[in-house]
């Protein structure tokens, strides 16, 4: 689906309806204007709500702890957060398709995987607020546009969803959305993914605000993973943001939350991104959570 314009599952790509913009005359008539408006009341300037983005392991169906328990408390608690951007990790066709059908009608997503050993990060999204532009996938290899490819010594195939969005309530600004999930045996491979999904994010340029999600099966500051993405010029959404929730280990394997533990899972963004809040959801029912990783947010504006 490499630079594919359908993106979606449902009615393709929605397109923003552009305004004019009235173009004030210059002389007597730019005066008279200039002397009424300055007699009048000034309108406020529209505030644009802050863009929530989580990053989630959704965790695949599995026996031990099988998608049929787990999947009402991942719908309690995405209906909860309601995100206008989602990026998943590890799940699988039919778990995809019933996180949206669980989201409700105004989400729809980006993301099925191209050959059937690769998983998908897909990418869910308000459609309330956002228009995809754009999308494209490659892989985390030497031959990223290969389906299922992998070159440098990881479990599984890895790849990378992109999707250029525009925010319908910032009157049209457009941004970068990058979901992946790095290789969980191998250092290696991971500092080679940050190196290539690095390259990657300096070829969008300079123009655009990027976030990167992801569960990157690497502790922040203390991976070459993360120094490598962080030296290409992305900063940590939690470490910047202005206020923070309590810190705890991303995986927790269904066990006792670990205060401080190893963050592993990250939202990613350009410097110019103001971040007013990040969070861990700890929503579980009954001692069930919907996944073995803990959902990362992140309250944030664009500019």
């Amino acid at each position: 689906m490499t630079g594919d314009a359908r993106p979606t599952r449902r009615a393709g790509l929605r397109t923003l309806a552009a305004a004019a913009a009235a173009v004030p005359l210059l002389g007597t008539a730019g005066s008279s204007a200039a002397r009424h408006e300055s007699s009048a009341p000034r309108r406020r300037a529209r505030r644009v709500p802050p863009l929530e983005v989580m990053s989630f392991n959704l965790r695949v169906p599995a026996a031990k702890d099988p998608w049929p328990l787990r999947r009402p408390v991942m719908r309690t608690l995405l209906r909860r957060a309601a995100p206008q951007v989602i990026g998943t990790q590890e799940g699988q066709f039919t778990q995809l398709r019933n996180v949206w059908a669980d989201l409700g009608p105004h989400y729809d997503w980006i993301g099925t995987p191209g050959s059937g050993n690769e998983e998908s990060t897909a990418v869910y999204y308000d459609v309330r607020r956002l228009d995809p532009v754009e999308h494209d996938v490659f892989r985390l290899s030497d031959t990223p546009t290969v389906p299922g490819s992998s070159t440098w010594g990881g479990a599984f195939p890895r790849l990378v969803t992109r999707v250029r969005f525009r925010d319908r309530l910032d009157a049209g600004r457009e941004f970068h959305v990058l979901n992946t999930h790095l290789d969980h045996r191998g250092a290696y491979a991971r500092s080679r993914a940050a190196a290539l999904i690095a390259e990657r994010i300096r070829g969008l340029g300079p123009d655009l605000p990027v976030l990167l999600t992801g569960d990157f099966n690497a502790a922040a500051h203390a991976s070459t993973a993360y120094d490598t993405l962080l030296a290409c010029g992305l900063v940590d959404t939690w470490d910047t943001a202005r206020r923070r929730g309590p810190a705890y280990g991303t995986f927790h394997g269904y066990q006792a939350l670990r205060p401080d533990g190893d963050r592993i899972d990250w939202i990613l963004a350009t410097p110019g991104v103001t971040v007013h809040r990040s969070w861990l959801d700890t929503f579980a029912v009954d001692g069930q959570y919907p996944s073995d990783h803990l959902p990362l947010l992140a309250s944030l504006s664009l500019g």
